[in-house]
């Protein structure tokens, strides 16, 4: 079954059952698996406003779908992080990574629930394996996934039946931003190979 079958399936399951189906989609779509959240957080937005879903529970089964299926991820993270950290026998540039993840984790964490829902998933992992505080991690996570509902939860609601059209225009807008923060990555690691060399030269 491919990914668009599973999403009208989803999608008819949601209009069929409700709130809990919502809840359970955005819960596996927080684990990895190629269920498209943002277009049923959309989706769910249009149907509150035709009366279909209860706007209140639908919003908390939502966001209580969203944060434990990130949470696992997290979990995740954190029984693999010795397997991990044994790889790669505590290599300085993975100490740097995470020491650079505890002072400016919270932000990715935030951006990636709502922004950068692409990296959504290796965040969660990454959380978990460079030792994040879970209440720090799920603090970020709570208000993260809180903007990602309410936000295009809205709106949703505010475009009602072209709903469809709109997450057209925000799938392609958020490819858009995941490939320019991948491009400053590059340009970033690229800078800093070179100052590394010419220090070590010299």
């Amino acid at each position: 079954m491919d990914e668009l079958s599973v999403t009208d399936l989803f999608l008819t399951w949601v209009i069929t059952y409700g709130s809990p189906v919502f809840g359970v989609a955005l819960f596996l779509g927080a684990l990895g698996i190629p269920i498209p959240g943002t277009f049923f957080v959309l989706a769910a937005g249009a149907f509150i406003r035709q009366g279909a879903l209860d706007g209140f529970t639908t919003s908390c089964l939502g966001l209580l779908g969203a944060i434990t299926g990130d949470s696992f991820g997290y979990i995740m993270g954190r029984l693999a992080s010795g397997w991990v950290q044994k790889q790669i026998n505590h290599s300085p540039a993975w100490q740097s990574a995470a020491a650079t993840f505890e002072k400016r984790g919270g932000i990715a964490i935030f951006l990636t629930r709502w922004l950068l829902t692409p990296l959504a998933v290796p965040t969660n992992l990454i959380a978990g394996g460079s030792g994040c505080s879970l209440w720090r991690f799920l603090g970020y996570d709570i208000l993260g996934e809180l903007t990602w509902i309410l936000l295009y939860g809205g709106l949703g609601y505010t475009f009602g039946s072209q709903w469809e059209l709109i997450s057209e225009v925000i799938s392609d807008f958020s490819g858009f931003i995941v490939g320019f923060v991948f491009l400053g990555i590059g340009i970033y690691l690229v800078q800093h190979n070179f100052k590394s060399n010419v220090v070590a030269t010299t």
